[in-house]
């Protein structure tokens, strides 16, 4: 069984500059999950987000040296994925779309929190969800995503994003109200 390292995550990112690769794989460790979650639901494309995942690591690893704990190492770690999606859609110019074949969601292993057997019975709300995440303004979806996948505070995403703080709390509160209305159950006829 792997011992848990229980430094925070500045010194374990300190710790790695320095030479201490299990630092590295306790961050790794700790992140991959609702990073690499982030990232299926930003590009609806699982190819995609592989690239994406290990684009935005490869660029943690080559920034270990100028690493200053100024912020949550989350703030610094979102900060790299999200600039890898912008700059893989501005080299793109179009948004992926997302495979219809196979549903990227139901291939991601879900949060702690939620039974698989209880995602099952709910089969249907998903694709309801999906469908009401990807109909989200785009910046609208990236707020909400990196709100509910990283953890992160407002102020946060607000600088990751580069907007205001109050313009990200204006995005995600209309974010969550387009979905509210999306997923609210249909009324039975009476």
């Amino acid at each position: 069984m792997a011992q848990v390292d229980e430094r925070d995550d500045p010194a374990l990112m300190q710790a790695y500059a320095a030479g201490d690769i299990r630092a590295f794989e306790q961050l790794y460790a700790r992140h991959k999950g609702p990073l690499y979650r982030y990232l299926v639901h930003q590009s609806r494309d699982r190819e995609l987000a592989n690239d994406l995942f290990q684009e935005t690591w490869s660029r943690v690893v080559t920034s270990r040296a100028r690493y200053v704990p100024r912020a949550r190492f989350q703030t610094f770690l979102y900060t790299i994925a999200h600039n890898c999606f912008i700059d893989h859609c501005r080299r793109s110019a179009v948004r992926p779309v997302a495979n219809t074949e196979e549903d990227a969601e139901q291939r991601l292993p879900a949060p702690h929190s939620e039974r698989p057997d209880v995602l099952a019975e709910r089969a249907e709300f998903r694709e309801q969800y999906r469908v009401a995440l990807e109909g989200l303004p785009a910046g609208q979806r990236d707020v909400f995503l990196l709100y509910e996948e990283s953890g992160l505070s407002l102020h946060e995403i607000a600088e990751i994003t580069g907007v205001s703080a109050e313009t990200a709390k204006s995005r995600l509160r209309y974010a969550v109200a387009k979905l509210r209305l999306a997923l609210e159950p249909e009324a039975e006829p009476t």
